[in-house]
């Protein structure tokens, strides 16, 4: 459906996964977004076009606290799963998400034998299930035998939440072939520490201080994992991952996600935040002259057949209408090709080709050429 706004013509963001139909591609991911029914409301409420329930387990967490802190490089958590017991969800939390009237996925962990008995629990409140193992070794079994478990008494799409891994074709490709229906990435990256130097004490109130790492920091390694794993599988994948943005959805799209989750920018923003992040994926794909959102699903895998590798250096070409000679570009031009006077000049014969430059402009002045 493609939207008139205002005598404009806007893109239409809705897509069908799996059977389910959702408004716009940007969903809650399974955390406290999501840690009830009616944050579910309130994330829908917000612009939500899908809700990911926070993940539970046969027994509820016991949370350490402190167990969530924003930090330079990112977020960390000790969050581990729903501190709700299963029964007051399955008594009242999963009905009231309901009533926000879109796809429910229901987050559940972590191990075959969990993930076994709390199936036939959820069964009747989940248009989808999304399986979590924070499993990072190389032996896929345990994750595909907690696949098998869950499919077993399900008859709606299961999602497997995967984390990073450096062999991620071959572990998707794997829970494909068993019978996945779906991959869901990347969970958290971890563990991690982060001390507070003013009491030497680790931030995180785990036994070993340890913590998860969301946010903008995981998001290059969550594209890589969804890139690669575009080429190995058919089954849709669902991005999450350092997503803040409306140009971080569509940089997850083109690598090849169907759709993407938000959770680390809800924690820090509110509710208010998917509806922003839709809004700009709206102006992104306009701008840009997109009619429908689904027209940059995996587009940077058909780019990618255009461009070559090379190792010569072509200068960045200066826009000069949008340089403000702030001065960022030269400061970081570690081959000093870079001088501003009355307008900025590269130097040819120092320029490497780096990029660097364009990557730090403010504006958008400088572009390089990729082909």
């Amino acid at each position: 459906m493609i939207l008139i706004m205002g005598g404009k013509v806007m893109a239409n963001l809705s897509v069908n996964i799996l059977g389910m139909n959702f408004e716009n591609p940007v969903f809650t991911a399974a955390g406290p977004g999501s840690r009830n029914g009616e944050a579910c409301i309130r994330a829908v409420k917000g612009g939500a076009g899908g809700v990911v329930t926070k993940t539970i387990s046969l027994e509820p967490a016991k949370v350490p606290r402190p167990c969530m802190a924003s930090i330079n490089s990112g977020f960390l958590n000790t969050e581990l799963w729903s501190e709700l017991p299963k029964e007051q969800w399955i008594s009242k939390e999963y009905k009231k998400a309901k009533e926000a009237k879109v796809p429910i996925i229901i987050s559940i962990g972590y191990t075959e034998e969990q993930i076994s008995k709390i199936v036939p629990l959820i069964k009747p409140y989940a248009d989808a299930v999304e399986l979590s193992t924070h499993y990072i070794g190389t032996d896929i079994k345990p994750i595909i035998n907690a696949m098998k478990a869950a499919k077993k008494a399900l008859d709606c799409p299961v999602f497997m939440k995967l984390s990073p891994h450096t062999d991620i074709q071959t572990i998707a490709k794997g829970l494909e072939e068993e019978g996945a229906d779906g991959l869901v990435m990347i969970n958290s990256l971890g563990p991690c520490m982060k001390i507070d130097t003013e009491t030497a004490y680790p931030i995180m109130g785990s036994e070993n201080g340890y913590g998860w790492l969301s946010g903008s920091a995981v998001k290059p390694i969550a594209i890589r994992n969804i890139y690669e794993a575009t080429k190995a599988v058919k089954i849709p994948i669902i991005g999450v991952g350092g997503v803040s943005c409306g140009r971080d959805v569509a940089e997850m799209m083109m690598a090849g996600a169907s759709a993407v989750q938000v959770c680390t920018q809800a924690i820090l923003s509110g509710a208010d935040i998917y509806g922003k992040i839709t809004n700009e994926l709206n102006e992104f794909l306009d701008a840009h002259g997109y009619l429908d959102v689904k027209e940059i699903i995996s587009l940077a895998h058909r780019k990618s057949i255009e461009r070559n590798v090379r190792t010569t250096a072509i200068c960045p070409s200066v826009d000069y209408s949008k340089c403000v000679r702030c001065g960022k570009c030269k400061k970081s031009c570690v081959y000093e090709a870079i001088d501003i006077k009355d307008k900025l000049k590269i130097d040819e014969n120092k320029c490497f080709g780096c990029g660097l430059c364009v990557t730090r402009c403010p504006r958008g002045a400088l572009k390089i050429q990729y082909k």
